[in-house]
């Protein structure tokens, strides 16, 4: 018999293109997803995924299936979210959307003393939008604003993205180029080092570079590691270079475990905000999460 959690596992590595990812994702480890997925491919009888290095590339029959199953699966996990929900009629049940880093950094010490239930989603930003809009999240902390009648959002903070790298790397040499405001050598000297990066979107890595260069970075980072907090514990090792938004390392750079490198010639800045629908029956549940918030960022 078909198991519903390989359909889940099958659509996550769909969607995150990597075992790990989809691991990520449905909090499980990355044995588990490999086991549901070759159990997927033995019921079904045919391979859904070519692997090629790290990377699950769909097969045309592995196409066809995503297809015709995701509205279904879809489905199902909406209607997962509103029976959760609506069995629970003393407790409220807020679900919210954030980044994983940001969840760590903020609202994790937290969770145990809230007065009510809670359910985090990790995600693209889009997708997270657009489940706030359906009612499947009741709050989404974002630096992106997609504009819609339904929702409300309110900037809260910022986040600055900063060059930082382990405490052993030498930056004389850097910060006479930097004096002298020599952007090839600049380039040249940054792509020498060793660099971290996520096995998800390199978005501020890519946006550092065309800010700073006016071009995109022509290299892949040495190092892929599963989130930003993880590089920012590999880099207290020693070697190696990232770009990172400065909340998550500002600890580690005052306790002088890595070093910040560079702001850029034009800081990098996004805004975050809180995003609700206009229309909610939680507004105390969230003020009190927009509170915490607030408090420490």
């Amino acid at each position: 018999m078909v198991n519903l959690e390989w359909y889940r596992t099958f659509k996550a590595v769909y969607k995150t293109g990597t075992l790990t990812g989809a691991a990520e994702v449905l909090f499980i480890s990355q044995p588990g997803v490999s086991l549901h997925l070759s159990s997927l491919e033995n019921y079904v009888g045919y391979k859904l995924f070519d692997r090629t290095g790290r990377k699950m590339v769909p097969t045309e029959r592995g196409k066809v299936l995503y297809n015709f199953t995701l509205d279904a699966l879809c489905k199902l996990e909406e209607a997962e979210q509103i029976f959760q929900r609506s069995t629970e009629k003393h407790t409220p049940t807020i679900s919210i959307g954030m980044c994983f880093e940001t969840f760590q950094t903020t609202l994790e010490q937290y969770i145990s003393t809230l007065p009510f239930n809670v359910i985090i989603q990790f995600g693209e930003y889009p997708e997270m939008i657009e489940n706030l809009e359906k009612g499947i999240l009741d709050l989404i902390i974002t630096p992106q604003m997609v504009a819609k009648n339904t929702l409300d959002y309110e900037a809260f903070s910022s986040e600055t993205i900063i060059l930082v790298g382990g405490n052993e790397i030498d930056t004389n040499d850097l910060e006479a180029i930097l004096a002298k405001n020599d952007v090839f050598a600049t380039e040249n000297w940054l792509k020498q080092q060793k660099w971290y990066g996520t096995t998800g979107d390199m978005e501020h890595l890519r946006r550092f570079w065309q800010l700073n260069f006016g071009k995109s970075a022509d290299f892949r980072p040495n190092y892929i590691v599963p989130n930003l907090n993880s590089i920012v514990r590999c880099l207290s090792s020693g070697k190696g270079l990232a770009v990172v938004p400065d909340f998550l390392c500002k600890k580690e750079i005052e306790n002088e475990q890595i070093q910040l490198i560079w702001h850029g010639k034009t800081p990098l800045q996004n805004t975050l905000h809180f995003a609700t629908r206009k229309k909610t029956m939680y507004i105390e549940e969230i003020n009190l999460i927009k509170k915490i918030f607030k408090e420490l960022m």
